[in-house]
Protein backbone atom coordinates (compact mmCIF):
# COMPACT_ATOMS: atom_id res chain seq x y z
CA UNK A 1 0.00 0.00 0.00
CA UNK A 2 3.34 2.52 0.00
CA UNK A 3 2.96 3.04 -3.75
CA UNK A 4 -0.99 3.74 -3.70
CA UNK A 5 -3.15 6.93 -3.21
CA UNK A 6 -5.53 7.00 -0.11
CA UNK A 7 -9.12 6.32 -1.17
CA UNK A 8 -10.09 10.20 -0.14
CA UNK A 9 -7.84 11.55 -2.97
CA UNK A 10 -9.26 8.73 -5.65
CA UNK A 11 -12.49 10.13 -4.88
CA UNK A 12 -11.60 13.75 -4.85
CA UNK A 13 -9.93 13.99 -8.57
CA UNK A 14 -12.81 11.58 -9.30
CA UNK A 15 -15.25 14.44 -8.29
CA UNK A 16 -13.28 17.04 -9.45
CA UNK A 17 -13.25 15.44 -12.84
CA UNK A 18 -16.79 14.98 -13.04
CA UNK A 19 -17.78 18.65 -11.79
CA UNK A 20 -15.12 20.33 -14.42
CA UNK A 21 -15.60 18.36 -17.53
CA UNK A 22 -18.66 20.05 -18.71
CA UNK A 23 -17.13 23.14 -18.35
CA UNK A 24 -13.37 22.41 -19.49
CA UNK A 25 -14.50 23.81 -23.34
CA UNK A 26 -16.15 26.96 -21.43
CA UNK A 27 -12.79 27.88 -19.57
CA UNK A 28 -10.35 27.07 -22.72
CA UNK A 29 -12.68 29.73 -24.72
CA UNK A 30 -12.86 32.17 -21.96
CA UNK A 31 -8.80 31.80 -21.21
CA UNK A 32 -8.23 31.97 -25.63
CA UNK A 33 -10.23 35.35 -25.72
CA UNK A 34 -8.34 36.93 -22.32
CA UNK A 35 -5.14 36.13 -23.98
CA UNK A 36 -6.73 37.50 -27.44
CA UNK A 37 -7.26 40.87 -25.77
CA UNK A 38 -3.95 40.88 -23.98
CA UNK A 39 -1.86 40.32 -26.95
CA UNK A 40 -4.19 43.36 -28.95
CA UNK A 41 -3.28 45.57 -25.52
CA UNK A 42 0.33 44.67 -26.15
CA UNK A 43 0.53 44.88 -30.27
CA UNK A 44 -1.80 48.03 -30.18
CA UNK A 45 0.51 50.88 -30.50
CA UNK A 46 2.33 48.52 -33.71
CA UNK A 47 -0.47 48.26 -34.85
CA UNK A 48 -1.33 51.94 -34.95
CA UNK A 49 -4.18 51.94 -31.97
CA UNK A 50 -3.28 54.45 -29.04
CA UNK A 51 -2.19 52.88 -25.96
CA UNK A 52 -1.34 54.79 -23.16
CA UNK A 53 0.54 52.07 -21.34
CA UNK A 54 2.48 50.66 -24.38
CA UNK A 55 5.45 51.81 -22.51
CA UNK A 56 5.03 49.37 -20.37
CA UNK A 57 3.61 46.77 -22.78
CA UNK A 58 6.67 47.41 -25.39
CA UNK A 59 8.95 44.91 -22.94
CA UNK A 60 6.54 41.87 -23.65
CA UNK A 61 6.38 42.30 -26.77
CA UNK A 62 9.84 39.95 -27.43
CA UNK A 63 8.40 37.44 -25.78
CA UNK A 64 5.20 36.97 -27.92
CA UNK A 65 6.59 37.20 -31.21
CA UNK A 66 5.94 33.27 -31.59
CA UNK A 67 2.43 33.62 -30.87
CA UNK A 68 1.52 36.55 -32.50
CA UNK A 69 1.17 34.07 -35.93
CA UNK A 70 -1.37 32.45 -34.53
CA UNK A 71 -2.88 35.37 -33.14
CA UNK A 72 -3.06 37.36 -36.05
CA UNK A 73 -4.69 34.32 -38.04
CA UNK A 74 -7.35 33.73 -35.48
CA UNK A 75 -8.44 37.60 -35.39
CA UNK A 76 -8.81 37.38 -39.50
CA UNK A 77 -5.42 38.44 -41.19
CA UNK A 78 -4.12 36.54 -43.97
CA UNK A 79 -0.33 38.18 -43.78
CA UNK A 80 0.81 40.03 -40.58
CA UNK A 81 -0.18 43.23 -40.58
CA UNK A 82 3.62 44.64 -38.78
CA UNK A 83 6.34 45.34 -41.32
CA UNK A 84 8.79 44.19 -39.06
CA UNK A 85 7.33 40.69 -37.69
CA UNK A 86 7.75 38.33 -41.13
CA UNK A 87 6.02 35.80 -40.17
CA UNK A 88 3.98 34.65 -42.78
Amino acid sequence: MSGERPFLHKLADGLQEFYVAPYRRTFARARRDEDDLFMLLVFSEALGVPNPAAWYTLELMPELYERFHDWHRRMGMEHSPLDHIGCC
